[in-house]
């Protein structure tokens, strides 16, 4: 059975980084695609990154330049990096894992439980 447990989210401010960890369990992570989602309140769950088990990654614009998508295989993890946060990125943050990298969250078949992400002005 496949388990996502993410971990990293927390309070920050404006400009701060906050890394988040996606642990995979029963499944190889670098076989599949994994992306990472967030759902802000009244909102619905959109991309924030992806990355295909061939390594090429995708970003929403929103994000772009301000957040790395990466794996370590060895350690069977996803991360996301997210640099210079805004009060908008707050969200609850989720991970997800599918066969093939896409923009829909309908396309990916497991997800972990969320991870609170707020941003302070």
């Amino acid at each position: 059975q496949v388990q996502l447990v993410e971990s990293g989210g927390g309070l920050v401010q404006a400009g701060g980084s906050l890394r988040l960890s996606c642990a995979a369990s029963g499944s190889t992570l670098r076989l599949n695609a994994m992306g990472w989602f967030r759902q802000a309140p009244g909102k619905e769950r959109e991309l924030v990154a992806a990355i295909s088990s061939g390594g090429s990654t995708k970003y929403t614009d929103y994000v772009e330049g301000r957040f790395t998508i990466s794996r370590d295989n060895a350690k069977n993890t996803l991360y996301l990096q997210m640099n210079s946060l805004k009060p908008e990125d707050t969200a609850v943050y989720y991970c997800s894992m599918g066969s093939k990298m896409a923009t829909s969250w309908a396309s990916y078949d497991y997800w972990g439980q969320g991870t609170q992400v707020t941003v302070s002005s």
